[in-house]
């Protein structure tokens, strides 16, 4: 009966293990499927092959290499254990046992033993490495940078490939190799207590095996030490002053490590010595007491913290100045901001005139609208169903009538929670609600109380200005999409046009057909929804779309690259467009410093990818803006085929790319400390900048990098630029202008206009204030409260212009209402402690400079020079009676 209890316990342990297994393959089986059949259909099926086959190739790679290290000294081990027959007449019958037991394990059994143990063993070690299988393609396919760093005279691209997969490999090779040893150790002692019993000997060549490992061990400790010289140029010791490695790291630190070595090596040799010959232990306890103590200096900060104090800071900037400099250069380098053009910016009194044909067209560019507000205009007035939405506000530039012209645009998307309740249920979801219809696009530059004006509106989409979309329908966009199935037979709903709706079969590329019963079943438990399978809607040409947003599509295709926060879109004659930049990043710069993203810390980036996803067939093209970028060219090496050059790029789609506001916004919060590039200047920390501040109502908010349209680059033309002001750290006036170009043959341009220290140029809180103490403005902003209106003054845009900085501050109102639709009412417009309101920047522009023109002669009558001939007393003041004697400027 016991056997059968024990029989039927291991059968059921059994079949619920397979089940177990079985159904976990399954659910690892339809996941690949499903990606496979994905990739394919967007034309990267091969791609998903080679990433598969490589993260496993990686893994296999490395788990044969540790297995067979585990395995090969187990089976020399087993060579050693029980190979001396015990002695009948002196040994206990309990030893002779167990002495036959261990003969015929280590000797016949070894193959069952050490197999599993090895490849159990070596998985564990292996599994940290498989994670970073990527880093390993990188390492094998890294390019050469061309520049050294200049401590070690090493090529950055050690550092960014090799230095942290040597790391990595190194303590896990420590790992193994320590675990090995105390097995073997654990299986020696066991073998010699026996063998002591018979008055005999460990075999020598369990000694030598001893040995070897040992030394082993040694040595790859002594490679850690040789890793951790060149981990010191990621020493952050000296911040919040500089990063990498100072005087001390160099003088002191990097010495004591190649003391330590030598130690190392020499208690290394000693203990195989004496492990051999069972003599010179004196010499190796010496060695070990030496390394042990060098050791102890090595990691403690007793030795540093005495340099630093009584070598280093009585003559800190002489002492640190070379590694400073190191720092700059590095930094400089890591974030691409080595070749940055500084150039002066002298303020004139005056601005230019109006009539000027140059400072009008720069005046109708001025995105006085904020994108936030006017998503609220765009759903009020162009919603026209309940069930579309316009998620985002995008900036960019077409040429209209003729014309540049800087304009906001926004896709009319889909959004099904938006449709009622009632109305909401399997069909309409997957099936008839499938897409969004076409954007909206309005000139950047508006004036206050006149009508919206549209450069593309409407459902079909219609344009006064040469606008339009062959195929405006969005399949792909930046809500939140689920999957449908299309074309079916239920009908998808086009556009909506009168009380009726025009349908549509899609007949786009994007989607996997569903073109058997076996796919219908394998998407129905991939979605975990019946209705795939059951639904009657489906047809031959049926296809399931699904990862519809953007960045998901993206990510899944690409997740070793680094997303900016703002994809936008691109309008063309045939489609719509969506154009996502993506960066290549880095944590192992040497010298250069971090900088905290919400991606986690780097000190490398490079805008190398613009990726192009097409809102209707949902195909995803990868562009490359950097060829330089070496991590972009080890990934192109890696996967052939899935990057093109950017001279591929359709002309239609080149016109729209902008240099991206996410990188520029990093690279300047660098360069707010490290514009300071001379050391000693560095050193001292007596210009550094930040960006400036403002206010959001009565909010303190920082003003991050916007777009204009702008002659700051070539005063031969205008191109389409990103601008940030930035101010003294901790003042409140503005210090530096800050652009990047987006048109060749200037993209990616950066160019920093300072003014002159002794000047005094007012900045947004400044301003801000002087809007709140004007009496005028205050006075109508009351009346408009009383009239039951919000008043909402939208953010600040400070515009360089004919050699002035000029303010402006839009002004909005809001209904008191349910219905709040904003209104761009008023531009307040500010030159130093000139403010005016008015309705168009036109004319604010004017009363602005005829404000400042009366006060220039104004103040020119009163403290100017006498007329010639005039003579006056002493004090200076004409006598009564003389010409200039209280006598009025006429």
């Amino acid at each position: 009966m016991s056997r059968l209890k024990r029989w039927l316990f291991l059968s059921g342990a059994g079949i619920l293990g397979l089940g177990i297994i079985l159904l976990v393959s399954s659910l690892a089986a339809v996941n690949y499927l499903v990606d496979i059949f994905w990739f394919d259909s967007l034309g990267y099926g091969l791609y998903y092959w080679q990433r598969l086959l490589y993260r496993y190739f990686v893994f296999v790679a490395v788990t044969v290499v540790f297995f067979l290290i585990f395995f090969l000294n187990f089976w020399v081990a087993s060579r050693y254990l029980g190979t001396t027959e015990p002695k009948p007449s002196t040994s206990r019958s309990s030893a002779i046992k167990a002495y036959k037991d261990l003969f015929k394990m280590f000797r016949t059994g070894s193959l069952w033993v050490y197999t599993p143990l090895s490849l159990i063993l070596s998985i564990v070690i292996a599994l940290p490495l498989f994670e970073q299988w990527e880093a390993f393609l990188l390492y094998i396919t890294a390019p050469p940078i061309g520049a050294q760093d200049p401590v070690y005279g090493k090529d950055i691209s050690y550092y960014l490939f090799s230095y942290p997969i040597y790391t990595l490999l190194q303590r896990r090779l420590l790992f193994a190799f320590l675990l090995l040893l105390l097995g073997l150790v654990f299986l020696y002692w066991m073998e010699r207590r026996l063998l002591s019993q018979q008055d005999q000997k460990l075999p020598v060549g369990a000694k030598w095996h001893l040995s070897n490992l040992v030394l082993l061990i040694f040595l790859i400790e002594i490679w850690d030490y040789i890793l951790q010289r060149h981990g010191l140029v990621y020493s952050s010791s000296h911040l919040p002053l500089f990063y990498g490695p100072g005087f001390t790291e160099i003088r002191i630190i990097l010495p004591l490590i190649w003391m330590t070595l030598l130690l190392l090596m020499g208690t290394a040799l000693s203990c195989v010595y004496y492990i051999q010959r069972r003599k010179g232990l004196k010499i190796f306890v010496g060695f070990a007491v030496c390394f042990a103590l060098a050791m102890g200096i090595r990691h403690s900060a007793l030795l540093p913290n005495l340099v630093q104090k009584y070598i280093v800071m009585p003559n800190e900037i002489s002492r640190e100045r070379p590694f400073i400099d190191n720092n700059i250069r590095a930094t400089l380098a890591a974030y691409n901001l080595t070749d940055v053009e500084t150039r002066q910016f002298t303020p004139a009194r005056i601005p230019g005139d109006i009539a000027t044909p140059k400072i009008r067209a720069e005046l109708r560019n001025i995105p006085v609208w904020d994108g936030e507000l006017l998503e609220d205009v765009y759903k009020q007035l162009q919603q026209l169903r309940t069930y579309y939405s316009f998620p985002t506000v995008d900036v960019g530039r077409y040429t209209v009538n003729n014309v540049y012209q800087q304009v906001f645009l926004s896709a009319r998307e889909l959004d099904y929670t938006l449709i009622p309740e009632a109305a909401q249920n399997w069909v309409n979801q997957h099936l008839s609600y499938t897409h969004g219809y076409g954007a909206v696009m309005t000139p950047a530059g508006q004036g206050g109380d006149e009508p919206m004006t549209w450069f593309l509106r409407g459902i079909p989409p219609e344009s006064e200005y040469g606008f339009s979309i062959e195929q405006p329908g969005i399949y792909l966009g930046l809500g939140s999409y689920t999957y449908i199935i299309a074309p079916n037979d239920a009908g998808q709903i086009d556009y909506p046009k009168g009380d009726t709706n025009v349908m549509v079969n899609y007949s786009g590329n994007d989607g996997v057909p569903m073109s058997s019963l076996f796919r219908k079943l394998l998407f129905a438990y991939y979605f975990g929804d019946r209705n795939v399978f059951f639904t009657t809607k489906t047809n031959r040409e049926s296809k399931i779309l699904f990862r519809r947003n953007i960045v998901e599509r993206i990510t899944t295709l690409t997740p070793y690259l680094m997303l900016d926060k703002d994809p936008y879109l691109v309008v063309t004659p045939k489609k719509l467009y969506w154009i996502q930049d993506a960066y290549t990043t880095s944590s192992h710069y040497p010298n250069a410093m971090p900088y905290s993203s919400e991606s986690g810390d780097l000190n490398y980036i490079r805008n190398s990818v613009k990726i192009v996803v097409d809102a209707f067939d949902g195909n995803v093209d990868y562009y490359i803006f950097d060829p330089k970028d070496p991590i972009v060219r080890a990934y192109s090496r890696i996967y052939p085929g899935v990057f093109k050059s950017s001279a591929q790029l359709p002309p239609e789609l080149a016109t729209q790319v902008r240099y991206p506001q996410d990188i520029f916004e990093i690279q300047m919060s660098i360069y707010t400390r490290y514009q300071q590039r001379d050391p000693d200047v560095f050193y001292q920390q007596e210009d550094i900048w930040e960006f400036a501040k403002t206010f959001h109502g009565k909010t303190p908010a920082t003003i991050t990098p916007y777009y204009l349209t702008l002659d700051l680059i070539d005063p031969a033309r205008f191109d389409f630029l990103l601008l940030l002001p930035m101010s003294p750290k901790g003042r409140d006036n503005l210090r530096a202008l800050a652009i990047a170009g987006s048109d060749p043959p200037h993209y990616g341009k950066i160019i920093v206009y300072s003014f002159p220290k002794g000047e005094l140029i007012y900045g947004p809180s400044q301003i801000y204030a002087l809007i709140n103490q004007d009496t005028t403005i205050a006075e109508q902003f009351t009346l408009w409260d009383q009239i039951g209106s919000q008043v909402d003054r939208g953010k600040m845009i400070i515009l360089p212009i004919s050699n002035v900085i000029i303010y402006i501050q839009p002004v909005y109102l809001k209904a008191a209402t349910r219905l709040k639709i904003p209104e761009l009412k008023r531009l307040i417009m500010s030159q130093g402690q000139f403010v005016v309101m008015e309705s168009s920047l036109e004319e604010a522009y004017a009363k602005l400079q005829e404000r400042i023109k009366f006060e220039a002669e104004r103040i020119e009558w009163r403290f100017g020079p006498l007329m010639p001939g005039s003579s006056q007393s002493e004090s200076g003041v004409p006598s009564p009676g003389q010409p200039g004697a209280h006598q009025p400027r006429p």
